[in-house]
């Protein structure tokens, strides 16, 4: 599924990496743990999380994951945006809480990540 359309689903807003709307994003898993999306992330995913910090954007560096979308309205900050710009990585935001955000993005056709990171 195209990134635009992800972000339309969610009502989201890009935070980083604007120009890459076109990006096709197959899988995704929710969680806060790194640790679970270290053992369940695979190729070609996005990450949904409540957790703001940069090493959401280091773990999705090292995990291959293409975007993060923060939820419940966490919004990243300047030097999580220009980390997130530096690797490549889309950064999204929606005011959804995780669990509907989930939801609305397997509804559409996105599948999870493995077992399940979260």
């Amino acid at each position: 599924m195209l990134l635009s359309r992800i972000v339309e689903i969610l009502n989201g807003d890009i935070h980083s990496c604007v120009e890459k709307q076109e990006l096709d994003i197959s899988s995704a898993c929710g969680a806060d743990l790194m640790s679970d999306v270290m053992a369940f992330s695979k190729e070609n995913s996005m990450l949904l999380t409540g957790l703001i910090n940069p090493q959401v954007i280091r773990t999705a560096e090292m995990m291959d994951i293409q975007a993060v979308v923060f939820v419940r309205g966490k919004k990243p900050n300047s030097a999580m945006r220009e980390l997130a710009e530096e690797k490549d990585i889309v950064l999204l935001s929606t005011d959804l809480p995780m669990f509907t955000a989930c939801g609305l993005l397997y509804k559409a056709g996105i599948a999870g990540s493995g077992k399940d990171c979260g």
